[in-house]
């Protein structure tokens, strides 16, 4: 059993310390004569440890932390997919890794052409028209698209649409970000096939629905094959439709979304551009639009003209929603973006989408004889197990499946979503992995199972041992967080 770890408060000792400062070589200055009142009253209580102690502290804690670069991390949705370390090394580079965000344009040209020339990439890639990318992750990319849909709508004098329709398997992103930029949410079904029902879309259209928001292929890993006539039925009742990139690893290089008839997207470069994805690094969320939103991008933006880049200025978007984010967003992960569809060039994009939907088919073959898959026939690249027959046999939840993938090694599968399926396990493999690894994943997973119906819950209810904390209790957390050290007087 692993120990549990001490915090470095926890370990910091009185009078211990682990740097040594110069002597002091300018005049020295009492801080409450030159700061007043905002000085502080007494030092902060900072942990007090030797080098090596935090050192180490560090580094195990940096052992804890399971990776995409230690083993298989199928989160469904997610797209934890390994990220070619040639792309670090592009984004490391002094030319970029060195750059102030304040020095003048002249001096940044290399930078200025990357980011303008990503812009295009991404807009061909999806089949925009322009592209931002300010947005600093992919939720903060659904605010900013929906900024610009309400600032569009306004133009028009349309203030009465408030409504943005979701179906009933998005992500919960979605209605939080409708919820955040001031608008009304309303759900829409799913048909027996997993995929929107037309019949209840038509019902619920009127003058008052803004935007539908919409995953294709959808959280059940399904192409929406009613995609044409759902979007058409919005332009028809005046609303827009927007595009949430998060399963664009599935059609990258095959479909774009702006054949589709979207007129607002955002892309997840930490999903599907081969950039860093959650602890391992800040993410971006660019925006791209049709023609008739381009004006309302946030600013600046980027443009070519008399052969140099440059920023547009306040005057010349007057109807540009404003800065989402400081300077031009989280420009290393745009380095990185731009490494990645170099790297591939767009027949490599195409096969990433290619085999990132072969391995999910085949991992799906394998695991669907151990748990009924949600919808039947080929998926795209996730899908959805249903655990609920399993829990009904055994008295093994999924939580308690979740808990035993950890023990045999590998990050376990997003569960209990899409909420429209019991129990779920949604599992992404990615294009990423080989045959190799998910053979010994579906290995796992039928060991599992035969446990379940051998020993039943009670042999799960320890798992997993191989971790400081084998169950947490995740509800009082949630209700009552602790977000702060509490320092014992």
């Amino acid at each position: 059993m692993t120990r549990r770890m001490e915090t470095v408060f926890e370990a910091s000792r009185p009078g211990r310390k682990g740097y040594a400062l110069p002597e002091l070589d300018v005049p020295a200055v009492d801080c409450r004569t030159a700061l007043g009142k905002a000085c502080r009253g007494k030092p902060p209580r900072l942990p007090e440890m030797a080098e090596v102690d935090v050192v180490r502290h560090f580094t195990r804690l940096s052992k804890l932390n399971y990776s995409v670069d230690e083993g298989f991390y199928p989160l469904g949705s997610c797209t934890m997919k390994y990220n070619p370390k040639v792309n670090e090394v592009a984004a490391r580079m002094p030319g970029f890794a060195r750059l102030h965000p304040l020095q003048p344009e002249e001096t940044a040209q290399g930078a200025m052409k990357l980011l303008f020339d990503l812009g295009a990439m991404l807009a061909e890639i999806t089949g925009m028209d322009a592209v931002t990318l300010q947005p600093a992750a992919g939720a903060h990319g659904e605010q900013t698209g929906l900024m610009l849909i309400k600032a569009w709508h306004e133009s028009r004098g349309d203030a009465k649409r408030t409504k943005v329709i979701v179906p009933d398997s998005a992500h919960g992103t979605n209605p939080a970000s409708a919820a955040v930029t001031g608008f009304e949410t309303v759900e829409v079904a799913s048909d027996d096939e997993g995929m929107v029902d037309l019949g209840s879309l038509e019902a619920i259209l009127d003058d008052t629905v803004a935007a539908l928001m919409l995953t294709n292929p959808n959280t059940l890993g399904i192409f929406e094959k009613h995609i044409l006539e759902l979007t058409e039925a919005v332009h028809r009742a005046g609303g827009l439709v927007y595009y949430d990139g998060a399963n664009l690893n599935a059609i990258m290089g095959k479909a774009r979304p702006g054949d589709m008839g979207f007129d607002v997207l955002h892309l997840n470069l930490h999903k599907t551009f081969g950039t860093p994805h959650g602890g391992g690094g800040p993410g971006a969320g660019p925006v791209g639009v049709k023609a008739e939103l381009e004006p309302f991008l946030p600013s600046p933006v980027v443009v070519h003209k008399g052969g140099r880049y440059t920023f547009t200025g306040k005057d010349e978007r007057p109807r540009s929603i404003g800065r989402v984010r400081s300077f031009y967003g989280n420009f290393g992960v745009l380095v990185k973006a731009y490494a990645y569809i170099r790297a591939l060039g767009p027949e490599g994009l195409k096969e990433a989408s290619e085999m990132s939907v072969l391995n999910a088919n085949y991992l799906a073959k394998k695991l669907g004889g151990l748990y009924p898959l949600a919808h039947k026939g080929h998926c795209m690249h996730e899908f959805v197990l249903n655990g609920g027959p399993l829990k009904h046999e055994t008295g093994v939840s999924t939580l308690d499946v979740a808990k035993a993938v950890i023990e045999a090694g590998f990050h376990p599968p997003t569960i209990y979503f899409p909420l429209i399926v019991p129990e779920a396990l949604m599992v992404e493999p990615t294009e990423t992995e080989s045959v190799e690894t998910l053979d010994r994943f579906a290995d796992a997973m039928e060991e599992i199972v035969a446990k379940a119906r051998s020993e039943g819950p009670e042999a799960f209810r320890g798992l997993p041992t191989t971790t400081p904390i084998s169950r947490p209790d995740e509800t009082t957390a949630a209700r009552n967080p602790i977000l702060r050290w509490q320092f014992g007087e």
